[in-house]
């Protein structure tokens, strides 16, 4: 019993590290300091960066320039900055969440103020 436990937490483990993290940053410098962190803290994920409220959105739901985007797969978390130009991060954070299928997507909100 205790054994197929332990598995299935590995199999979650496996699932999670396959999957990509979104981090949503305009700032360029705050963009090398949060992936020099995830580094140091041995995080295997992949990171997709984008650089507005807009292109998250579109990430998110194969839209803009991610229409022709194969993943079919949400991220596994969304590092979210909270100023962030064309669409401010509460504004990708209440679309994040009153769409079904980002509902329950883990969302981070970063600002450095």
């Amino acid at each position: 019993m205790a054994d197929d436990f332990l598995l299935q937490i590995g199999q979650s483990e496996s699932l999670v590290r396959n999957k990509a993290i979104l981090l949503v940053e305009d700032n360029p410098q705050d963009e090398i300091l949060i992936l020099r962190a995830l580094n140091k803290a041995k995080v295997a994920n992949k990171i997709d960066v984008v650089r507005d409220g807009q292109q998250a959105l579109d990430y998110l739901f194969h839209e803009g320039e991610f229409s022709d985007s194969e993943a079919t797969e949400l991220p596994t978390v969304v590092l979210l900055d909270i100023g962030l130009p064309r669409l401010s991060g509460l504004q990708v954070l209440e679309k994040i969440r009153s769409n079904s299928r980002t509902s329950l997507l883990p969302v981070v909100i970063l600002t450095s103020s």
